[in-house]
């Protein structure tokens, strides 16, 4: 043999007999009462960002930021209808490409603690739950139900495959289920769900373990209530807590140690803000106070996640509504929530508060943080061309209406969000006004009333049941129906919308319904402007105006003067519900990248009720959230001044 060929069998033999690198782990070490990384004790510090709440665009910005506050992880949702918007119908492109957001957080060595539901609450249409699962009406969501176990366990087996490369056992940064870097969190608050089915959360982690493997710390999320953390906790899963900084940190996690006497503290939602109502005061936390909680966990060990880091915006129809005491409160196009990051991603007072408190207790990244992105005031721009939507009623709905002898909701027509007609013709002569009326929560949730194309008023869900009527035989009566959301939290059943009960007009049951599902999105982005008769009075309608930008194309905020309550498309897309007249938000997040710097900009707004006599919009450089009214009774709304 020669001596060469000596040499490389030396060399190889060497190589063969060297130990390999280690596998990545993440554990719970129960006797250090910590997390392991790779066989090193760990803590994280993280923040909730979503994804689906922020454009493209800037989720490299946003992620930037978050890692230069002093995170090593993120925390994120993935709202299961935002990515089945029909059944077996599935979409990860665009803005929906979860594992390119999740590959952009590796970028920036953040971990991520991921929480794939399928229930995920977030103030999300539905709670992230699919509006087509209540097409069969007697589902019962998020329990045993086996029509309902058949809808996830079909989702889970599309959506786990795809997070499991990015796990960090298998080399991603995914460290819990939750699921962050090897943890995951199996239900959202199920402790705060009146179903308590524990054969639900059983099978859930069975297929969570099934696809993702046993190595994978799974965990679960409640408040601090025993009968909570009763409800939401399972043997196999590692509890955690949520909590904000009014409660008192050591007795929080007092609440933690009953379920887990050993194991890391952890804080999975520590609420840095809250969300906004209609109708409601902006809701607002101290920097000072947020900063002093954050340091008082930091100091006991404790692993935290801040809800939210950054909020981002409810685009489209995405906002979901509560439900407490009966009372249905949906919830506003914005979700700031008072988050260290604003709405439109700019560093605030409560982040440089926060980071502060972090870099006593790790090393920050060098360097300066990011600045906020550039911000333009584009001034007036009016919207001259005005159609009624009834004018184009076979346009947004162009397959022939569906006639039903009683009202049939959203869901049964296949209706996800958005608007749907409902027509009917007066029976008989009304010389005097007699009062068509719906049942206590029988409208979900709003309805412009139009006599022969005239607007009379709205009912609205838990607020206005009745409305005058008068008029001839064979008068058309329409009603417009907003859905302002389905239910995200708090409620005992399903949330269907539409006409859920029948309408009486006196003393008789309004029928013969002819049914008009409207696809206005599909309408605004491919055939607009649409021919037809210019419109006039009040009542539902489209104005649409044209602009540009010269040149510049950089964020911005819209706001409403003299509109009452609708919708609005720029350029095709839909950027939300406004409703000044009900506040608190006046103005809208426009991303800069929504708009051309080159041609023309189109703007559409849906008036829902009365527009402007000079119909136009004012886009502003800061964005306006406090402007409110307040309901002191449920049938009465009182102005509050600002």
């Amino acid at each position: 043999m020669g001596l060469w060929l000596c040499a490389l069998v030396l060399v190889l033999r060497g190589l063969w007999l060297q130990p390999s690198a280690a596998a990545p782990s993440f554990s719970i070490d129960y006797t250090g009462n910590s997390f392991l990384k790779d066989g090193v004790k760990f803590r994280y510090i993280s923040g909730s960002i979503h994804y689906f709440r922020i454009p493209p665009a800037y989720w490299k910005d946003r992620l930037l930021k978050m890692y230069m506050s002093g995170l090593n992880a993120v925390q994120i949702y993935i709202p299961w209808n935002y990515h089945e918007p029909s059944p077996g119908v599935y979409n990860f492109d665009g803005d929906r490409n979860l594992e390119g957001f999740l590959d952009l957080a590796a970028q920036f060595d953040l971990l991520v603690i991921l929480r794939p539901g399928p229930y995920i609450c977030a103030e999300w249409e539905m709670g992230g739950l699919p509006s087509w699962l209540l097409a069969n009406p007697n589902i019962t969501l998020r329990t045993s139900d086996p029509d309902f176990l058949q809808a996830v366990d079909k989702w889970l087996s599309v959506l786990l495959p795809k997070i499991k490369p990015h796990l960090y056992i298998n080399g991603g940064n995914i460290i819990s289920v939750q699921v962050r870097p090897a943890q995951t969190k199996v239900e959202n608050e199920y402790g705060s769900y009146y179903a308590c089915d524990y054969d639900y959360l059983r099978h859930l982690v069975a297929v969570f373990r099934s696809y993702l493997g046993k190595k994978v710390v799974l965990f679960t999320t409640d408040g601090t209530k025993e009968s909570e953390l009763q409800c939401g906790t399972l043997n196999g899963l590692y509890t955690t807590v949520d909590f904000g900084p009014d409660e008192n940190v050591t007795e929080a996690f007092e609440k933690q140690r009953i379920h887990e006497p050993n194991g890391p503290l952890v804080n999975s939602e520590y609420y840095t803000g809250w969300l906004d109502y209609w109708g409601e005061l902006h809701s607002t936390k101290s920097a000072a106070e947020v900063a002093r909680g954050l340091e008082k966990m930091l100091e006991l060990g404790a692993n935290v996640n801040m809800y939210m880091f950054q909020g981002g915006t409810n685009f489209g129809y995405w906002s979901g509504a509560d439900y407490n005491n009966g009372i249905y409160n949906p919830i506003t196009t914005s979700y700031d929530y008072d988050a260290p990051l604003s709405e439109a991603g700019d560093p605030t007072d409560k982040l440089y508060a926060i980071r502060t408190v972090i870099g006593k207790f790790q090393v920050l990244p060098a360097g300066p943080m990011p600045p906020p992105t550039p911000k333009f005031a584009y001034g007036y721009v009016s919207l001259p061309q005005c159609v009624a939507l009834l004018d184009i009623l076979g346009i947004l709905s162009p397959s022939l209406p569906f006639y039903s002898s009683f009202p049939a909701t959203f869901e049964a027509l296949k209706q996800p969000s958005g608007f749907m007609l409902y027509r009917t013709f007066l029976p008989h002569d009304i010389q005097e006004p007699v009062v068509l009326s719906a049942p206590e929560d029988g409208i979900h949730d709003l309805a412009y009333i139009l006599l022969n194309g005239v607007y009379k008023g709205t009912l609205e869900r838990n607020r206005v049941n009745g409305i005058n009527i008068s008029g001839q035989l064979g008068d058309t009566l329409d009603l417009l129906v907003e859905s302002m959301g389905h239910i995200n939290f708090g409620a005992n059943g399903s949330d269907f919308k539409g006409l859920v009960k029948n309408l009486t007009l006196g003393s008789n049951i309004v029928t013969d319904w002819l049914i008009y599902p409207l696809g206005i999105d599909k309408t605004v982005s491919h055939s607009w402007p649409p021919v037809a008769p210019l419109c006039h009075g009040t009542g539902p309608a489209f104005y649409t105006g044209f602009f540009t930008t010269l040149g510049i194309a950089q964020d911005s905020f819209v706001k409403f003067p003299g509109w009452n309550k609708g919708q609005i498309w720029i350029n095709g897309f839909n950027l939300g519900r406004f409703w000044p007249a009900r506040g608190p938000q006046q103005t809208l997040f426009v991303p800069g990248s929504l708009f051309s710097s080159s041609t023309i900009n189109t703007v559409v707004v849906l008036e829902l009720q009365n527009a402007p006599e000079k119909p136009r919009l004012l886009f502003l450089d800061r964005p306006l959230l406090n402007g409110t009214q307040t309901s002191t009774h449920k049938n009465q709304i009182k102005a509050t001044p600002i």
